[in-house]
């Protein structure tokens, strides 16, 4: 079950956060306010998944693993923007 759930961050990551938001308790006490998490979730979903994973597996520690996860996870959700704003040479 784990890697389905994985799966789908992946490729839905806007759809995991909805659900770990309304059937879990996956974000409570991760963050102070609901501003952070609804910027994450419109811009950065991907981020915010792992942000939330850090905090829930790792207990909030950022050592070299937490950290690597999260650049990779930065790039996930940037990545596309930047392939979109080059112009097509056909």
């Amino acid at each position: 079950m784990p890697c389905i759930m994985t799966l789908m961050a992946l490729a839905a990551p806007r759809l995991v956060v909805a659900l770990l938001w309304f059937f879990t308790h996956w974000y409570r006490g991760v963050f102070d306010n609901l501003l952070w998490p609804v910027i994450g979730f419109v811009f950065l979903p991907t981020t915010l998944l792992w942000y939330s994973a850090v905090h829930n597996w790792f207990g909030g520690h950022w050592t070299f693993w937490p950290i690597a996860g999260l650049v990779i996870a930065l790039m996930i959700d940037l990545g596309p923007v930047s392939g979109r704003r080059m112009p097509n040479k056909r």
